[in-house]
């Protein structure tokens, strides 16, 4: 939803994009690694955390549950731990702002301590579904009170043990399957999920780093994920890698504007992530990508964008899992490409910040590309290699930060200017955003 003070921002057709670029802190690893540090015993240095609004809140919940937490705002953390079932009881309602991964894992962080906590956020926040991650709560022996709509605010009593379940889950989720993995660190026995799609392994590769045991095991196409309970994390040093999300923005405006070039640096490369660059190498894309280390156990790389001209695609719906956050930029670029691209399987994107579907068919229209609806489908009819487009759209961001970001980066590349209401919700998971893009020379102007 648009802030009362919101900044609006216009991005203004450019050439020659240039220049090198650090991706930001992974959101989602961020959040993770918090939370591990806090529930382990000793102290944990974290290095390359995202310093964004979305971590914020959950570095302010963690602290109003007796985790002390010391924070330089340029991305080290020192986490001392409280150890799996060392929590306190916060005093107040936990805010969470914008932040549904804070939300949907913290309230498995609760389930599994004798503690109550009662957690709010925005309005955009307090009107997402928390039923997929209330439901097998409920089964470990939580007692969850939602709104009526079944989102925010909600209370949750944890439960002391809770009880280990093998769990199915009906959609891909990693929030999900990572709230009963927290919750079932205390629960005694082997707590189980299991999925039919892989999404994001982000909670399994970090638990094994603190301590914990963790198995996988295929079975008819499914995997079996199963989680030891766990009596002590270990406290741990990480480094976090960039945000393939984040870095999705910048090289995609290479490869959309004449005469770019872009590296980003230090990008996060787990293949449950890297749906999006799977997409833009299929369209044609000059995308290199350079391996350089590991971090959290995880392949980090410097990607290099150039110039490209870009075809279209079909994108199947078991790919959403690996790109579910890169699909407002997907179809920036898909604008630009010949041809018409199928984007499929994209009912999650429904739930997200905004209903992120008709936010990118909307935006589209405004800036004369041809965008259809069909259930959970998206076609991008792209004005080809030989025009660019119209540009000069009016974009409602709904307080999502990746529609913002996204039509930014489509602005860069149109015949007109683009603007959209509100710049400020960028601060959730990109702080950097305007300026990075400004080094690599781009034209986006404040506004207010």
């Amino acid at each position: 939803m648009t802030n009362l003070a919101a900044s609006p921002l216009q991005a203004t057709p450019t050439n020659a994009l240039q220049g090198v670029i650090r991706a930001p802190g992974d959101k989602s690893i961020s959040h993770r690694a918090l939370i591990l540090a806090a529930l382990s015993a000793g102290r944990s240095h974290i290095k390359g955390l995202l310093t964004a609004d979305d971590v914020t809140h959950t570095i302010d919940a963690l602290c109003q549950c007796g985790v002390a937490i010391t924070a330089d705002g340029k991305g080290d953390c020192v986490v001392e731990g409280v150890g799996v079932v060392g929590l306190s009881e916060p005093s107040d309602v936990i805010n969470l702002g914008n932040s549904g991964t804070a939300a949907r894992l913290l309230m498995g962080v609760v389930a599994g301590h004798p503690m109550e906590a009662i957690f709010t956020g925005d309005e955009s926040l307090r009107s997402r579904p928390m039923d997929r991650v209330v439901a097998p709560l409920v089964q470990m022996g939580a007692s969850v009170k939602t709104a009526r709509h079944g989102g925010l605010p909600v209370m949750i009593s944890g439960a002391m043990p809770p009880l280990p379940i093998t769990y199915r889950l009906p959609v891909p989720s990693a929030q999900v399957k990572s709230a009963i993995f927290l919750a079932g660190l205390s629960a005694p026995g082997k707590t189980t999920v299991i999925e039919s799609l892989p999404t994001r392994d982000h909670t399994e590769n970090l638990l094994q780093a603190f301590g914990a045991e963790i198995t996988v095991e295929k079975s008819d196409g499914e995997s079996h994920i199963t989680l030891v309970c766990q009596p002590e994390l270990k406290a741990q040093d990480v480094i976090v890698p960039g945000d393939p999300s984040s870095a999705a923005f910048p090289l995609v405006a290479a490869l959309i504007t004449p005469d770019s070039k872009v590296v980003v640096r230090g990008i996060g490369m787990n293949e449950r992530r890297t749906g999006l660059f799977q997409c833009l190498r299929e369209m044609g894309a000059d995308l290199e990508i350079d391996p350089v280390r590991s971090a959290c156990g995880e392949p980090v790389a410097d990607l290099t964008a150039r110039t490209s001209t870009l075809k279209a695609i079909e994108v199947p719906a078991g790919r959403a899992p690996r790109m579910i956050d890169e699909y407002p930029i997907l179809a920036a670029a898909a604008a630009c490409a010949d041809g018409a691209t199928v984007m499929r399987g994209l009912s999650e994107l429904r739930i997200k910040e905004s209903d992120r579907l008709t936010a990118i068919a909307r935006g589209l229209s405004n800036c004369g590309v041809q965008a259809l609806m069909h259930g959970d489908t998206l076609t991008v009819i792209g004005v080809g290699s030989d025009n660019v487009p119209k540009g000069g759209g009016d974009i409602v961001t709904q307080g999502d930060h990746r529609i913002a970001m996204a039509f930014l980066t489509l602005g860069l590349a149109g015949k007109k200017p683009v603007t959209v209401d509100d710049g400020s919700v960028i601060t959730s998971s990109y702080p950097g955003f305007v300026d990075d893009m400004t080094l690599l020379g781009a034209a986006i102007a404040d506004l207010t």
